[in-house]
């Protein structure tokens, strides 16, 4: 057992951002765009399936925090599966509706076609890093973006499932504000799935619930310890660490906190103020009609105050009241 722990430790981070990226960049170069086979992007459901029950796997095996494993405790998996499908769905739409933009936008001679794809993808996932870092950083100063947001941090723990866990409108304005300009510059649908899936993967690995080891990476990915510490439900301390992937962008806006100033427990997620944040998907979704930043928990989500225990003096009145 020990030796398969350290091989999920040091295996899980690396199989999952270059061995299932790999095999998505050979399904989509050798098998769409090779034969001009568009149904060939159905081949990479089931590789996203496949990271999600290897995600499920190695937190079984190699933990953070053995709590958050405790599916029915924490009751959230009906919804975080609706989120994963909403999620997909939406980057599907925004896959369709590329040649549209492209229509709308016709700006194709800006985007270099003439480099391999895997520059391209490597270029993309860079720009569209910084982009998602800089809309997460607003999402927390912005108090009605914040409410949408706060779907995503209501979460009491962190594992591979709820990586994707977004409020759809937050996913829209998010998929705006990172991606759009990569399509009206020309980013060709393959170069836009690649990037959609590996986007996906490093979700699911940023929210893990495995004790992954990056070696001298450690500092620079912001995965594990480094996006707990992003998670924490103390007040404005989680306010760092925004970066999707790379910390760098953290380090230059002076955001970047690699050790917390005291040790996370696994009860230490969540939205401070929200301690009962709901559970079911159609409440998460209603959530920001709800939620005012800073004004406490909504009535609608607090639970009823349990009665005070009884003194020996009540307790005695109540025993002489049922004798009576």
């Amino acid at each position: 057992m020990p030796a398969l722990r350290a091989i999920v430790r040091y295996g899980y981070a690396p199989f999952m951002m270059f061995g299932l990226t790999a095999a998505a960049y050979l399904i989509v170069t050798e098998l769409v765009v090779a034969h001009d086979n568009p149904w060939a992007y159905l081949w990479l459901a089931p590789l996203l399936a496949l990271a999600y029950a290897t995600a499920f796997g190695a937190e079984k095996i190699a933990p953070f925090f053995e709590d958050w494993n405790d599916h029915n405790a924490h009751g959230d998996m009906q919804a975080t599966t609706l989120h994963i499908l909403v999620y997909e769905y939406q980057s599907i739409v925004g896959v369709v509706l590329i040649p549209v933009i492209c229509w709308l936008f016709p700006f194709q001679g800006l985007w270099p076609t003439q480099w391999p794809m895997w520059a391209q993808l490597l270029m993309a996932f860079v720009i569209s890093d910084f982009m998602f870092m800089v809309m997460h950083y607003i999402s927390h100063r912005y108090p009605p973006l914040w409410r949408l947001h706060a779907v995503h941090h209501g979460v009491g723990r962190l594992y591979g499932m709820n990586g994707v866990l977004r409020h759809p409108l937050h996913q829209v304005i998010d998929m705006i504000v990172a991606n759009a300009p990569l399509v009206i510059i020309g980013m060709p649908v393959p170069v836009a799935v690649m990037l959609g899936f590996l986007i996906s993967i490093t979700l699911i690995v940023q929210h893990s619930n495995v004790d992954a080891r990056l070696g001298p990476l450690q500092k620079h990915l912001s995965i594990g310890r480094i996006h707990h510490l992003h998670h924490v439900n103390w007040g404005t301390e989680g306010d760092c660490n925004f970066g999707l992937l790379l910390t760098i962008w953290d380090r230059i806006l002076g955001t970047f906190h690699e050790k917390p100033p005291r040790p996370i427990a696994a009860g230490d997620l969540g939205v401070d103020e929200v301690p009962n944040f709901p559970k079911g998907y159609i409440e998460q979704f209603l959530f920001p009609l709800y939620y005012k930043p800073g004004a406490g928990e909504p009535e609608r989500y607090k639970k009823p105050a349990e009665p005070a225990p009884m003194t020996a003096a009540q307790e005695a009145r109540r025993i002489v009241d049922a004798a009576e």
